[in-house]
């Protein structure tokens, strides 16, 4: 963790009544479990320099191992999963992640039916929040559709841990919406998904509230979300809403500008397994995926076994400044390792400008990303 690095996490209360639109397998009870999360213990000590630029690295999927299903544990018990991109990942002011699942010891897994095809849990010991606390992540979403697979015990056993480990924690329920003071700004983290527990992207016009109201109260607000249709056909963000396996994964070109429009300044996507593209609209970064990060024994292939850290910096009022990719990829079940054939990031230089056009980022060969050229020019350098 750089030393740099001072949060204190708040929690934020939104009044706004969320839809909640259920997908696939989920938990009958989560609506009667909706408690209020609470933060880590706070480090009290935040520099006094808003004119400084914020620097945040955030990546896609994590699920470092799982007692469910036969799944299996990693070498190592997962020290090493993770642990050689610390550098990366705890240089950052803010580091972020999906936590694709439940982080509990035993318990049992309420999603999946004896006769349920393509549905799978995922069950990581308690333990395994060193490895993220080691690497330098400071945040996670809970705001996906995993985090209940092991139902509300499944859910308050994640919350604890995280909190055990002095992680924050975004999407626990609709109202877990942390704080984060860094660097003399107050950073929110407000995470949406499509199931019942979290706030639901589907409905765009409470989305738009909820972002307007966190955004009265902080400086920045950074949204996360976990949407769209997964696997290696789901790299394109389609217009109008998507699905997966018969379940609403959201409409989400409208989604991620309604929120950009009612106060975001990042916008943080993952869920597809894959990555996606990205786009500036208003000064603010909008990344569709963040694809996988750390997945074990995930079925990898030359599209989902790509990977990244994006590490952005973004201005004291939350305008995107400058980014770079730091190119990985999951070729065994060893976890993310660097790749120096650069491989995701020419993926995602043409995903960018095949899905967005004026608007893609520019990926320079090295992976450094700006906004596009004045006169809508998204040309990338080479």
């Amino acid at each position: 963790m750089s030393p740099r690095k001072f949060l204190f996490p708040l929690v934020v209360l939104v009044s706004a009544a969320a839809v909640f639109v259920g997908g696939a397998c989920t938990d009958s009870k989560a609506e009667a479990d909706r408690t209020r999360s609470v933060a880590a213990a706070p480090v009290v000590q935040v520099s006094p320099t808003p004119s400084e630029s914020i620097s945040i690295a955030a990546v896609g999927d994590t699920m470092l191992g799982s007692t469910s299903q036969g799944r299996g544990l990693p070498a190592y018990d997962g020290a090493q999963m993770i642990s050689g991109l610390a550098p990366i990942i705890s240089a950052a002011d803010i580091a972020f992640a999906n936590l694709e699942g439940a982080m509990i010891d035993g318990g049992t897994q309420t999603k999946c039916g004896p006769n349920s095809k393509f549905c799978y849990t995922f069950g990581m010991p308690t333990r395994y929040a060193k490895h993220l606390k080691d690497a330098g992540f400071d945040i996670v979403s809970l705001a996906n559709n995993h985090s209940s697979d092991y139902g509300a015990p499944g859910r308050a056993s994640t919350r604890k841990t995280m909190e055990d480990f002095g992680i924050i924690h975004a999407g626990a329920d609709h109202r877990d919406i942390p704080i984060m003071n860094v660097k003399g700004r107050r950073i929110a983290f407000v995470a949406f998904a499509t199931n019942p527990v979290s706030l639901n992207l589907i409905d765009v016009e409470n989305s738009r509230r909820v972002v307007a109201d966190v955004a009265r109260r902080a400086d920045i607000v950074v949204v996360s979300f976990h949407g769209g249709a997964e696997g290696s056909a789901a790299q394109r963000v389609p217009y109008g809403p998507e699905t997966y396996l018969g379940n609403a994964r959201g409409d989400l070109r409208r989604f991620t500008r309604a929120v950009v429009d009612a106060g975001a300044d990042l916008v943080l996507g993952h869920g597809p397994h894959v990555v996606r593209g990205m786009e500036v609209y208003k000064d603010r970064l909008i990344v569709y995926s963040l694809g996988n990060f750390a997945f074990y024994r995930f079925p990898f292939n030359a599209v989902t076994g790509l990977s990244l850290i994006l590490e952005t910096n973004i201005g004291p009022d939350g305008e995107f400044l400058s980014g770079k990719i730091h190119p990985l990829v999951q070729q065994g079940q060893d976890g993310p390792r660097p790749d120096k054939n650069n491989t995701v990031i020419n993926v995602v230089r043409q995903l960018s400008r095949d899905d967005f056009g004026p608007t893609a980022v520019q990926v320079a060969a090295d992976g450094t990303i700006s906004a596009p050229r004045a006169g809508g020019s998204s040309v990338p350098a080479r």
